[in-house]
C-alpha cells in the first residue's frame, strides 16, 4: 500500500475519539482512506464521523469496549458490510493508573490488563483472522517507550506495554514462518505526549500528571499515518523515544535509576490532586481533543513559582 493509493482503503482504529486516534482518523480521512471509528463514546464518536463526512471523507462510527470480544468481533463485521476488506487495524485504545503500585486499587490494575492487553489482543485476533483469509494486511498496535523502558509510577501500563510489543514481535515471527509477507505487524512506541490521556487515567500520586519534556501528539499521529503504508516492526517515536530504547538497551540499570529519579521529581513539582479512577471505568464526555493541554498547565504553573 502507498500513501498515493489510500482511496478505498479502509482503516479500523480504535480509541478514535480523542488523542492519536481522533487525530489519526482525521489524517487519514484526508488521504482518502474509509475510516471505521471506535471508542466507548458513540457520540462523540457520531460527531467525529459527521465532520470527516462533511468534508466529503468516509467514516463509520461504532461504540466500542474493546475489552469486551463480541463487540471488537461486531466492529470488524460492520467494517467491512459499510467499506469491504479491512487493510489495516489500529489498535490504539490505551488507558492508565499512576501511582505507587501497591496504592492502586487491585480493580484498576485488572482493568489496564483488560484494555490494554487483553482488548489489543482481542483486535489483533479479529484481524488476523480477516488478514490471513485475504492474504493482506497492516496491524498497528500503540505501545509506548514503557514497552522498553518501565518507568515508575506506571507499573501496569508499562507491563501491558510491553506485553503489547511482545505480542507483535511474535505474531510477526509466525507471519513469517507461514509466508505470509504481505501481511505485518507494527508497533508504535512514542516518548510521553500531551494527550487526555493524562486527564483519563486513575491517579492515585496525590498530584496533578506532569512530565518533563512531552511530545506534541502530531509526532505519533504521523508516524501511525506512515505505519499504515509503510510499516516497520518496532517505531520509536521521536529522539526522546530512540535514545531511551538505546540506553536501556546498553545501560539498563542506569536508565532505570535515572528515569524514575525524574519522573518522581516531576510527580512531586505537580499541584496537589485528590485520587480519582479518571476515566477508566466510565468515559469523560468533554475531553476529546487531540492535545490533553498539560504542557500549557505546567507551563502555568512554571510562572505561578
Amino acid at each position: 500500500m502507498s500513501e498515493e493509493r489510500m482511496i478505498n482503503t479502509t482503516i479500523v482504529i480504535t480509541g478514535a475519539s480523542s488523542g492519536f486516534g481522533r487525530g489519526a482518523a482525521l489524517a487519514l480521512a484526508k488521504r482518502g482512506a474509509n475510516v471505521v471509528l471506535a471508542a466507548r463514546r458513540g457520540e462523540a464518536l457520531e460527531a467525529l464521523a459527521q465532520e470527516i463526512n462533511a468534508d466529503n471523507g468516509h467514516a463509520l462510527a461504532v461504540e466500542t469496549d474493546v475489552s469486551q470480544p463480541d463487540q471488537v468481533e461486531r466492529l470488524a463485521q460492520a467494517a467491512i458490510a459499510r467499506f469491504g476488506p479491512i487493510n489495516v487495524w489500529i489498535n490504539n485504545v490505551g488507558i492508565g493508573a499512576l501511582g505507587w503500585f501497591w496504592e492502586i486499587p487491585i480493580a484498576d490494575h485488572e482493568r489496564l490488563v483488560d484494555v490494554n492487553l487483553k482488548g489489543v489482543i482481542y483486535g489483533a485476533h479479529v484481524a488476523m483472522k480477516h488478514f490471513i483469509a485475504q492474504g493482506f494486511g497492516v496491524l498497528i498496535n500503540t505501545g509506548s517507550v514503557d514497552s522498553e523502558v518501565p518507568l515508575a509510577f506506571q507499573s501496569s501500563y508499562a507491563a501491558t506495554k510491553a506485553a503489547v510489543l511482545s505480542l507483535g514481535r511474535t505474531i510477526n515471527e509466525e507471519l513469517r514462518l507461514n509466508d505470509y509477507h504481505d501481511i505485518k505487524v507494527a508497533t508504535i512506541m512514542p516518548w510521553a505526549v500531551d494527550t487526555p490521556w493524562w486527564t483519563h487515567a486513575a491517579n492515585y500520586t496525590g498530584h496533578a500528571p506532569r512530565m518533563a519534556a512531552m511530545d506534541s501528539p502530531e509526532k505519533v499521529i504521523d508516524a501511525m499515518v506512515k505505519a499504515c503504508f509503510k510499516p516497520q516492526e518496532e517505531i520509536p517515536v521521536g529522539w526522546k523515544a530512540r535514545s531511551s530504547n538505546l540506553s536501556h538497551h546498553l545501560f539498563p540499570d542506569m536508565t532505570e535509576k535515572l528515569s524514575a529519579k525524574v519522573i518522581n521529581r516531576s510527580v512531586e513539582k505537580a499541584q496537589p490532586l485528590a485520587p480519582t479512577t479518571g476515566a477508566i471505568y466510565t468515559p469523560m464526555a468533554d475531553t476529546t481533543t487531540i492535545d490533553g493541554g498539560i504542557r500549557a498547565r505546567m507551563k502555568q504553573e512554571d510562572k505561578a513559582r
